[in-house]
């Protein structure tokens, strides 16, 4: 066992040397500033980001995991086995908009697919410079074919036949790219644990020391050998002391073996470790020393991030500033030393610094409660200057900017204050709505994407839409305003001088960077706080008055005239989108009245049989189902059928009802299972050679038990045991009906005890997306069996209450993307004459095939 285990550590080690050799190679051969591999995970169809070097892995988390079959170029790649190029942002954006909505900045990438056999076994992606569509064809793809290739090639090996060694499923491993020039400052973290003879170093400190994956032992000696092999013995001197409590009153100034400087701090971890830990901290200045020292004397702040995202240089400003010592600033990664610096919408600055070669402005509020520094609260203005291996940043306190203009509202965080800037973020947003605005159909789901992508983009915190109906307002959707306040403006008239109202026959868009503002504009307004600014959005599609939509600030702010641009565009996707909910939601509904007509309005009873049906409809998309469950009589028996026919629309419901209408004839003239199926499955090919649906018959004897199963390319049904066991019932099928004329269906017969429960269902209610359908399966024998035994406690009679049970997590699911059918079954044992139901004689209860 342990030798197995060595040995999967040594796979894991090697894999990870390949595909970090595998993203530095590909950065030089396409000249690219990140570079990553995706590999195959456990998840069919799902990739996963296995390395990433040049880019701090949180900034890249929305991209760790692909679907093959999104609209993107990695997953393209990957699915056509071609090499996806893409030059610049214009023509990311023509071809993959969600992609260039994600990442909007002047950028070009490459996507190669990594061969495995009959299917990839991942793609090498490379992100670089933007460049012309001519320069493009200057790109070695031969070079980078052969890189991929050779990747493969090592991973078929590494693999030796077992290809889940070669599959990911963790997040991706964040490397340093190879430097671009002569070495910058670079800072590495350790701890070492004296009791344990143990150190444990972090990933900056193992690229530092150039060692790979497996290479560094682990122990103090390793680390003092790596560190500066002639001056070991000093290295593990301060260790034992600073492990005693007496640490170095300084850094170790050593010298690698190379002859580079190098520094050494180390400290006792403090009274929250356990033992005498002792925490370090190696720094290599490079030749970037001079110009670190020059930096200490200017005023603003200014501090070095490299592309992991670590803070490799910090001024005395900065420290004065933030409030923290440069000791210990430095080394940290700027989530976790500054996070008021990061998260939407700075990401996006940081991504754009990190992608394209023009420094980023913006504004940023600290947070209350940062100790020291500035008050708290204050705006600095932060600037951000790209370099092929470093971002250097500068933070001023807003308040010395111009110390002569006159106060103006405070700009909001992700207002671009560069004239002239190129980066696409004005374009984003927009698309990024748009993008999102095409999977909402109904009024509420347009409401949340609106809250959840333009509030989030301006920094605004309350959001209300009004829609107009019989030349009123009507508010239909609300978030962050106080409770009850906006009640007295639902249903106002189109004559009532109230900015949501003239925003809307005006057409124009109000702008109010204060309340005191919107005060003196309209007197005796209401207003729900006496500090913030707000924005009044008319709703207007293809010329049509639609509603209004307000959005709310916490603190004034002024509106440049890029950002009234952008929110007046977005007002206009806002109205397209609801003006398509609202008749999304009467067709919806016409259509829903048309499907439920269909549906039987009461099943076939027998005194000892109960049933209970159920039937959801999806709540994704344009058109209606065509799921359908039926119980019929048949002969002194009774047939129950459950179906779905593929696809959706008006065409599949008339399908569905001429199906049911088809099933219920043959039900009536008692005709065996298989042959119930045959007919239906040539008639549906009359009927539309273009239609398919799947289908389960069954035709049961209630006063022996005994059923007979036949079934078209439908989910099997579940069979829940009075002692409780329930299982999926393995019954013989044939293919969907409406595809093979001469298909033919084999009949299973069972024993239905009395109080079993037989359960049958559509795929809506136990298919999920990029989930397998069998453990939706599962899932659904195990509510059963706990539905079933609940039932048995109140007296086995709550069959409906089972069927709700069943069905009540997809009830409460707010989209739901295809429509749910169940029927359910119980024979009941006579009553003897006592008037007691005795205990019933049980039967075979294995499938039997005739």
């Amino acid at each position: 066992m342990a030798g197995s285990d060595e040995q999967a550590v040594r796979t894991r080690d090697r894999l990870a040397a390949l595909l970090v050799d595998a993203s530095a190679g590909a950065l030089g051969a396409a000249g690219g500033r990140v570079a990553g591999v995706y590999l195959r995970s456990g998840t069919p169809g799902l990739l996963r980001l296995s390395v990433l070097a040049g880019l701090p892995g949180p900034l890249f988390r929305p991209w760790w995991r692909l679907h093959v079959d999104r609209p993107f170029p990695v997953a393209d790649a990957y699915r056509l086995g071609v090499q996806v190029i893409l030059p610049n942002a214009t023509e990311t954006m023509r071809r993959y908009p969600q992609f260039a909505a994600g990442l909007p900045f002047p950028f070009g990438s490459v996507h190669v697919p990594v061969p495995g056999g009959t299917e990839p076994l991942g793609v090498l992606t490379v992100l670089r410079p933007a460049v012309t569509d001519a320069d493009d064809e200057l790109l070695d793809r031969e070079l980078l074919a052969r890189l991929a290739e050779g990747l493969g090639a090592e991973l078929l090996a590494l693999a030796d036949g077992d290809e889940s060694a070669v599959l990911w499923d963790g997040e991706p491993m964040c490397v340093r790219p190879p430097a671009g020039r002569t070495a910058q400052a670079a800072v590495g973290r350790f701890s070492w644990d004296p009791e344990a003879a143990v150190v444990r170093a972090d990933d900056r400190l193992h690229a530092l020391l150039g060692l790979r994956p497996g290479e560094f032992a682990g122990t103090d000696t390793a680390l003092a050998e790596a560190v500066a092999p002639a001056d070991a013995y000093l290295i593990l001197a301060a260790l034992r002391d600073a492990a005693a409590g007496k640490p170095p009153n300084a850094p170790l100034v050593l010298r690698a073996r190379d002859g580079s400087p190098r520094l050494l701090a180390v400290w006792p971890a403090g009274a929250d470790a356990v033992g005498p830990a002792v925490g370090g901290v190696v720094f290599h200045p490079g030749s970037a020393a001079s110009a670190d020292g020059a930096a200490d004397l200017l005023p603003q702040g200014v501090f070095c991030l490299d592309r992991l995202g670590v803070i490799v240089y910090a001024n005395p400003a900065l420290a004065r500033l933030t409030g923290r010592t440069r000791e210990w600033l430095l080394g940290r990664a700027l989530w976790d030393a500054l996070p008021w610096l990061t998260g939407p919408p700075y990401d996006d600055h940081l991504r754009g610094a990190l992608l394209a070669p023009e420094p980023v402005h913006f504004h940023v509020q600290r947070p209350h409660g940062e100790r020291d520094g500035p008050a708290e609260g204050d705006w600095l203005a932060v600037s951000v200057h790209p370099g092929t291996d470093l971002l250097t940043f500068t933070l001023v306190p807003a308040s010395r900017m111009d110390t002569t203009a006159e106060p103006v509202p405070e700009p909001h965080p992700d207002e671009d204050t560069v004239v002239g800037d190129r980066s696409m973020a004005p374009l984003y947003r927009p698309i990024a709505l748009a993008i999102a605005l095409t999977d909402a159909v109904t009024a509420r789901q347009v409401s949340v994407v609106v809250t959840q992508e333009l509030l989030p983009a301006f920094g605004g915190r309350r959001l209300a839409i009004y829609l107009l109906q019989d030349r009123h307002l009507y508010l239909a959707w609300e978030t962050g305003f106080p409770q009850g306040f906006l009640a007295p403006f639902d249903g106002v008239g189109l004559d009532v001088p109230i900015p949501g109202v003239e925003t809307l026959t005006t057409g124009r868009p109000l702008f109010f960077e204060s309340m005191q503002q919107l005060a003196t504009a309209y007197p005796g307004l209401a207003l729900d706080t006496d500090v913030g600014a707000r924005a009044f959005l008319p709703l207007i599609a293809s010329g049509r008055p639609v509603g209004s939509c307000i959005l709310g600030f916490d603190r004034p702010r002024g509106f440049s005239t890029q950002e009234r641009t952008v929110l007046t565009a977005l007002a206009g996707l806002i109205a397209q989108a609801m003006e398509r909910a609202r008749r999304y939601d009467s067709e919806a509904a016409l259509a829903r009245g048309l499907q439920q007509a269909l549906l039987p309005r009461r099943l076939s009873t027998h005194p000892r049989v109960e049933t209970a049906g159920r039937y959801l409809p999806g709540t994704q998309g344009m058109d209606v189902g065509g799921d359908w469950y039926d119980v019929v009589g048949a002969g002194d028996g009774l047939a129950l059928v459950i179906g779905d026919v593929q696809g959706h629309g008006v065409q599949a419901a008339a399908t569905m009802g001429q199906l049911r209408s088809a099933v219920r004839a043959f039900a009536l003239g008692d005709r065996p299972p298989d042959e119930v199926l045959s007919g239906t499955n040539l008639l549906l090919i009359d009927l539309d050679p273009g239609q398919f649906a799947s289908c389960c018959y069954l035709r049961l004897d209630p006063a022996t038990g005994r059923a007979r199963i036949a079934r078209a390319g439908h989910p099997p049904p579940l069979l829940r045991c009075p002692d409780g066991r329930t299982r999926v019932l393995e019954i013989a099928g044939g293919v969907v009906l409406g595809v093979d004329p001469s298909a033919r269906y084999p009949v299973t017969e069972l024993l239905l005890e009395p109080d079993a429960i037989l359960a049958m269902y559509t795929d809506g209610l136990v298919e999920r997306p990029g989930a397998d359908i069998d453990d939706g399966i599962t899932a659904l024998r195990l509510a059963l069996a706990k539905a079933g035994a609940a039932a048995g406690r109140r007296g086995g009679r709550s069959l409906s209450g089972v069927a709700d049970r069943l069905t009540a997590t997809a009830r409460l699911a707010t989209d739901r993307p295809d429509d749910v059918a169940l029927l359910l079954a119980a024979r009941r044992a006579p009553l003897p004459r006592d008037g007691r139901r005795g205990q019933a004689a049980r039967g075979p209860t294995l499938p039997h095939r005739p």
